[in-house]
């Protein structure tokens, strides 16, 4: 992680802003700000947000826009700079061992020469587009650059929706045998995850059928086709989590219904161990008493006997005509 000063413990020089350029049709890092590059920005200090807003010229509200964690998605021209603030997808594993997901947005910043990736977070999908995983990337064309940015975006969403999909066929497979809660908190997560998707989903859906308006951002022929890509990338991840929010909710509810069951089960074999073993008791209770009434009180092995055959009775009805071996 970077430090204030702009440095780190093993003693190289790093910063938060980063500059990336593609040269020769491949994406390079370059040491300073040149036109058609991009800045990549990641929880900048006040320093350095200083630097952007008086020496790179970014408007503030734009950048504090971009790092607000309740922003939602939408997109805003400001003289000669555009922002979209689209909401990323996240994945990441709780203390308590519970896969999560959630929602974090990103500001894309589009100025005369240059495109500005701002967010408060390191995200999967700007180190994804450093390290090469997105195809045809030129930063030079600044539009189709940001285009590309949120398909690969929207593209994310899909990879979680099917990695919460196979989470909950795992959880479906334990609820079996289910007595505790752990399963329960789990399918609840993920149906909160989905309700994060959904919701965002929704709002980059919006922010992107304004671009293709047209009135925010010049497009040209071929932007024009990649963004009605990404539109139809949006439509199949919102049916998907549309599709999966409807299953988790039932699980949810069967989930409950199960862990109930189980423990229903688990008190039923209690309460019968409890029968079995309050026998001889009754029977040692009744033989104690200073009477001569009872049947066979001379012998002193006869209630022994007769609560060895009692208990042996009632545990064959019970484990044979009880609920014992059912579920």
């Amino acid at each position: 992680m970077v430090c204030p000063d702009g440095c780190c413990l093993c003693g190289k020089v790093v910063t938060v802003i980063e500059y990336y350029k593609t040269i020769d049709g491949r994406l390079r890092q370059i040491e300073k700000m040149e036109a058609g590059c991009w800045v990549s920005v990641v929880d900048p200090t006040a320093k350095e947000m200083k630097m952007l807003i008086e020496d790179y010229g970014i408007d503030s509200g734009f950048l504090k826009s971009s790092l607000d964690e309740e922003e939602s998605s939408r997109v805003e021209q400001e003289e000669d700079q555009t922002l979209i603030i689209v909401d990323t997808a996240v994945s990441e594993v709780s203390k308590n061992e519970t896969l999560k997901f959630y929602t974090m947005p990103i500001g894309i910043i589009i100025t005369a020469q240059q495109v500005f990736t701002i967010s408060l977070r390191s995200s999967k999908v700007v180190d994804d587009v450093i390290a090469g995983r997105i195809r045809n990337v030129q930063t030079g064309f600044r539009t189709q650059f940001v285009l590309r940015l949120m398909m690969y975006i929207t593209s994310t969403y899909l990879v979680y929706l099917k990695q919460i999909d196979k989470a909950s066929d795992v959880l479906e497979r334990q609820l079996h045998g289910a007595v505790k809660n752990q399963q329960l908190l789990q399918m609840m997560e993920l149906e909160k995850s989905l309700v994060y998707f959904t919701t965002s989903l929704k709002s980059n859906d919006l922010t992107v059928n304004k671009i293709l308006r047209g009135r925010v951002i010049k497009l040209y022929e071929e932007d024009q086709e990649l963004l009605e890509d990404v539109l139809i990338e949006l439509k199949q991840a919102q049916e998907m989590a549309s599709i999966y929010s409807g299953i988790l909710a039932g699980m949810v509810e069967a989930c409950g219904s199960v862990i109930s069951n189980n423990l229903n089960f688990v008190m039923w074999r209690l309460t019968t161990v409890t029968i079995i073993l309050a026998i001889p008791t009754m029977v040692y209770s009744f033989y104690g008493m200073n009477t001569a009434d009872l049947p066979f009180s001379e012998y002193t092995m006869f209630p022994t006997i007769l609560s060895v055959v009692v208990t042996a009775v009632a545990a064959l009805f019970l484990f044979k005509f009880g609920k014992f071996n059912k579920r």
